[in-house]
């Protein structure tokens, strides 16, 4: 066994990473490093540490050095974690031109086709239909239009009522 790591806080830290631990819209991952680096500084070992948590000791000796080479910057993930789109905003600026330019009606697997022969993008209907839900576009499906001038047709007719 090495060199037990002991990290001293000021009070000022241990109140900015008990704040931390109860914040809300702090990263779970975050308010652990918090813990580790609270429990640490009373006096508890890794093993103790790292068994409380459910953690690898190794991973408690990490966060402890990322707080002694980087301090209250250390707890959190690095950027450019997870997945990145696939897809760029020309891409979706491009869709968004051809459903209003073109005459035809796509629906979702037209679009995926049209969005990989043409710009090399590859998405699944599923998921394209969802990234243009989101940003407020729906895709026309010939029921959908059906419905919507029928819609219409009902609007014109209680207006011509009144």
């Amino acid at each position: 066994m090495g060199c037990r790591l002991k990290i001293l806080l000021s009070d000022e830290e241990k109140l900015t990473l008990e704040e931390l631990r109860k914040a809300k819209d702090v990263p779970q991952r975050t308010k652990d490093r918090a813990q580790v680096l609270l429990l640490n500084a009373r006096g508890l070992n890794n093993e103790q540490i790292a068994q409380g948590l459910n953690w690898a000791v190794s991973t408690v000796r990490q966060t402890l050095h990322r707080w002694q080479k980087m301090g209250l910057a250390g707890l959190w993930d690095a950027p450019g974690r997870g997945g990145k789109p696939r897809y760029s905003e020309n891409d979706l600026e491009y869709l968004e031109n051809c459903l209003v330019e073109e005459p035809q009606t796509y629906n979702s697997k037209q679009l995926a086709k049209k969005l990989a022969s043409e710009r090399q993008v590859y998405l699944s209907p599923d998921r394209l239909r969802r990234v243009l839900k989101a940003r407020g576009k729906v895709i026309n499906t010939r029921r959908g239009a059906e419905e919507q001038g029928a819609g219409s047709r009902e609007q014109g007719a209680m207006t011509n009522d009144n």
